[in-house]
């Protein structure tokens, strides 16, 4: 498959939180960071995620935000 996003990450699912709705899936860079996925419950049951599963997270954004106190 080919896509357009150009910022794609690898690495391998860390840990699976399944909600009612929501599935919070956090992964383990291979660069050695971790960034955290809310992706629906179907789509993660669809893409039989599982911890240590290898994933690639793409990522396609107009904006990033930031706060600070």
């Amino acid at each position: 498959m080919r896509l357009s996003t150009r910022n794609q990450l690898t690495g391998k699912v860390a840990s699976i939180e399944v909600g009612a709705v929501m599935t919070v899936v956090k992964v383990a860079l291979d660069g050695g960071q971790q960034v955290t996925a809310s992706i629906t419950k179907d789509a993660a049951e669809e893409l039989e995620l599982a911890v240590g599963t290898p994933v690639t997270a793409l990522i396609k954004s107009t904006e990033v935000v930031l706060g600070v106190e």
